[in-house]
């Protein structure tokens, strides 16, 4: 007899978009591990001014940029940057919002009306709108950006991690344990919490490729990674800012394809998880 976790692999083998998605994303994730010892890469030193906005070639395949940096090198180092934001944001967003959900389903009246309130304050504002804020008060940085675009995150893991202890607090296995004495602490986060787990993995993963968007979104206008980190935001502003996108696209080109590629690999990964995750699909 299978186990869950192979049949929940087996589900997701079967899925194109998640197949898809996993090797998207270890392209992702191998590139930003590898790409500082493959091609060793000083932001603060990489000018050649000789060699200005040259197209692509054989020594330089993305092109150089205003300042003769090689776009190829910059763009590949952009993938630390970039999956840095992602998963440090995201698990910033999952781990206080499932905390501050569990609490407002499990233990309900006041507890649910404050986390209640402060989620409804923080979908007041559009997420970028509350981002640029935040990094406006505490200035821009690549850690801000981060914190930033945690803090956006938080009320989607308040919201979904409540709705499913509202589902499983009611039953027969939770009710048999307070039944039987279990601490509320051990109920919630024994027998209530593993059963959460499924849908936020797939969020997370989601999620990751909102966070992206949204730090190119923040680099863009300045207040992410600032100059010279090889971030894709950035790059694209330089080359908007510059004046020089329409003589010397590949400087915007290949950081927007990064980008989308990015996004594009986790989305297809959080839908290949959602195919094997989900209790109602057939084996």
């Amino acid at each position: 007899m299978e186990t869950p976790f192979r049949q929940a692999l087996r589900r997701f083998l079967k899925s194109r978009s998640g197949r898809v998605g996993l090797v998207l994303t270890l392209l992702v994730v191998l590139l930003a591990l590898f790409i500082p010892v493959l091609r060793p890469y000083d932001p603060t030193t990489d000018r050649d001014y000789l060699n200005r906005l040259k197209p692509p070639s054989l020594e330089h395949p993305f092109g150089t940029d205003n300042l003769g940096r090689d776009v190829f090198v910059r763009t590949l180092h952009g993938s630390r940057i970039s999956l840095q934001v992602g998963l440090i944001s995201v698990s910033l967003g999952l781990l206080v919002g499932t905390l501050l959900g569990l609490l407002a389903g499990f233990y309900r009246g006041y507890v649910e009306v404050f986390i209640g309130w402060l989620t409804d304050i923080l979908l007041a504002f559009p997420g970028t709108l509350l981002a640029i804020a935040i990094v406006a008060i505490f200035g821009p940085s690549l850690q801000n950006a981060m914190l930033a675009i945690g803090v956006v995150q938080i009320p989607v893991y308040i919201r979904l991690a409540r709705s499913m202890v509202l589902s499983l607090r009611e039953l027969d296995f939770v009710q048999a344990a307070e039944a039987l004495g279990a601490p509320p602490g051990r109920v919630l986060f024994k027998h209530i919490l593993p059963g959460t787990l499924p849908p936020l993995v797939v969020q997370a993963t989601l999620s990751i490729g909102t966070a992206t968007l949204e730090a190119a979104a923040l680099g863009f206008l300045g207040l992410g990674a600032q100059p010279p980190a090889p971030e894709w935001g950035a790059m694209i502003a330089d080359s908007f800012k510059g004046g020089y996108a329409m003589n010397a696209p590949w400087t915007m080109l290949f950081p927007g394809l990064f980008i989308m590629l990015t996004v594009l690999a986790f989305n297809l990964l959080g839908d290949g998880l959602r195919d094997a995750l989900d209790p109602r699909a057939t084996s």
